[in-house]
């Protein structure tokens, strides 16, 4: 029974759920406005509203992904495009489905369900038509703010490329199901279907649809990307970097729009953002560090996930008893210094951000374009570890093009795409160490963040075009011997260290650690990229 009783309700003729495999008993609400599903998520028990009005949802056991329960379909002709491994593991078909089967009969049982088509992507030439079918409405309002909304006219007609049927109550059963937990997430790419059981985690809805774009676009020749970008009106510029590294913070300038915080596309048209919101987290988040997105967590329509509230119904965002993955999720529109249509012309600046714990890395380098795949596919940044019992050793974390989870191919395949854009469009790439100098995290403190601002804004103006730089003899960057407003003596990492042989240990070790992780991906990569791995000198 397909139904539509609500207002806001904007039936799609053009792909009946039939199509899926559904045929529902209850009733079915087509592309609800934000409005109702926040009422009907309220009404049904599915979430709460903040003393600000604004939707809180909990997510139970599960409250981020689940890495090990998510499969990619191992179908005819598909072997050779995936690399596989422990991000992208693959299941059969049969498998598949058994587990879709299992899915579409939970969806037909169920008493509501919710509908929401949209798009993947801002720019027209590239965006893919996307569908989630749901039995919580909050998600079908996760997936309204994530996603490029599609016009009333446009949704008439809307055939999704890919479809998400999403039952987060459906338990799986591991021994009978094929999959490792009473969850799964399974991308079957050739078949143009997602399917998500067990979770209600709403971050699994976004990165299977990343994960997808990550799969396609690079056979049309575009680069998919995990990063943000912004942009001063003429030169955009995009920032790489992992949890903790300052992507969020150092991406946002007011002196420059923004064009996303999280997934893009780089074409030969420039850069788009893949996303029509933003799903940032929330822990610790102050008025003071992060305006604009303390801001849309008071604004109706934007989705809190498990934050905990204080007694008057307003987000304690110190409060991790819940998780410290807190998150917030609202349209795009909510930051007032954006770009309009979520575009920017050809980046000429790319910047991957670094965490460097050891305190080895300069505060900024200039690389190749080899030099970019190289720390592109190394994906570096450092935690320190134990904080909470004194203990204070850095922890190396590598992940492949900054987002290895959701790369379907090999980090070459990106790699090479990155360099060849970076050579087309002239652009420089820097990297930026937001982490320790003068010695590693047991004996130093981090860069200030005011000189690393400083640092960036002289490489995006153009300001370090007449600079003398030197290049490091063992990792064959460029660093430069001066910036206003930074002190020259800590350009230089090793000049920073009162024991210069301890430095030298320490840099080799590094080195040591970016050869080892590069092992791995050797076989898929140009002599010239491979040319460019850190040298252990010791």
């Amino acid at each position: 029974m397909e139904s539509s009783s609500m207002s806001g309700d904007s039936r799609n003729f053009a792909t009946p759920l039939a199509s899926h495999g559904l045929d529902p008993k209850g009733a079915v609400h087509w592309n609800l406005d934000w409005e109702s599903l926040h009422k009907t998520a309220v009404e049904q028990g599915e979430a709460k509203l903040t003393a600000h009005g604004v939707l809180l949802a909990t997510t139970g056991e599960r409250t981020g992904r689940s890495p090990n329960d998510r499969f990619i379909v191992d179908e005819p002709g598909l072997a050779d495009d995936v690399w596989w491994g422990d991000h992208n593991r693959p299941t059969t078909p049969e498998i598949f489905e058994g587990l879709l089967e299992k899915t579409i009969a939970h969806l037909n049982d169920s008493e509501k369900l919710f509908v929401k088509d949209a798009f993947c992507g801002a720019d027209l030439d590239y965006r893919m038509p996307v569908r989630i079918v749901t039995e919580k409405a909050w998600h079908a309002a996760f997936m309204h703010n994530m996603f490029v909304r599609a016009s009333k006219d446009e949704l008439v007609s809307h055939i999704p490329q890919y479809t998400i049927l999403h039952a987060p109550d459906l338990l799986s059963i591991p021994t009978s199901d094929g999959v490792n937990s009473n969850a799964f997430v399974i991308i079957a790419l050739d078949r143009g279907l997602v399917i998500i059981g067990g979770t209600h985690y709403a971050g699994e809805i976004k990165k299977a649809i990343f994960t997808i774009m990550n799969h396609i676009l690079p056979a049309k020749g575009l680069l998919p990307m995990h990063c943000s970008a912004n942009t001063d009106g003429e030169k955009s510029a995009l920032f790489f970097g992992l949890s903790g590294t300052g992507k969020t913070t150092l991406s946002a300038d007011p002196n420059r729009a923004l064009v996303g915080d999280d997934e893009h596309g780089w074409s030969d048209n420039g850069v788009f953002n893949f996303e029509g919101g933003c799903y940032a987290k929330l822990i610790r988040l102050s008025k003071e560090d992060e305006p604009a997105i303390y801001a849309t967590t008071r604004m109706p329509g934007s989705i809190l996930e498990n934050v905990v509230l204080n007694a008057d119904g307003t987000p304690d965002f110190d409060n991790s008893s819940l998780t410290q993955n807190t998150r917030g999720s609202y349209p795009i529109e909510s930051i007032e210094n954006r770009t309009l249509d979520s575009m920017a012309g050809n980046p000429k600046n790319v910047v991957f951000l670094t965490c460097d714990a050891f305190g080895v890395l300069p505060p900024l380098s200039k690389l190749s374009p080899e030099q970019a795949a190289y720390h592109f596919i190394s994906g570096y940044t450092a935690k320190v570890a134990g904080t909470e019992v004194g203990v204070k050793e850095p922890q190396p974390a590598f992940s492949a093009c900054f987002g290895a989870p959701f790369m379907p191919r090999h980090p070459s395949v990106y790699a090479d795409l990155l360099s060849k854009k970076i050579r087309d469009n002239d652009a420089k790439c820097w990297l930026i160490n937001t982490g320790w100098v003068a010695g590693g995290a047991d004996a130093s403190s981090r860069i200030k963040i005011r000189w690393t601002r400083a640092l960036l804004n002289a490489a995006l103006d153009g300001d370090l075009d007449d600079v003398l730089f030197v290049e490091d003899e063992r990792f064959g960057f460029l660093v430069p011997t001066t910036c206003k407003d930074v002190p020259d003596n800590i350009l230089q990492p090793r000049d920073t260290w009162h024991d210069k042989k301890r430095y030298d240990n320490v840099a080799d070790l590094l080195a040591q650690m970016f050869v080892d992780n590069f092992e791995q991906f050797a076989d898929g990569c140009s002599e010239e990229v491979l040319a460019s791995s850190p040298k252990v000198l010791g």
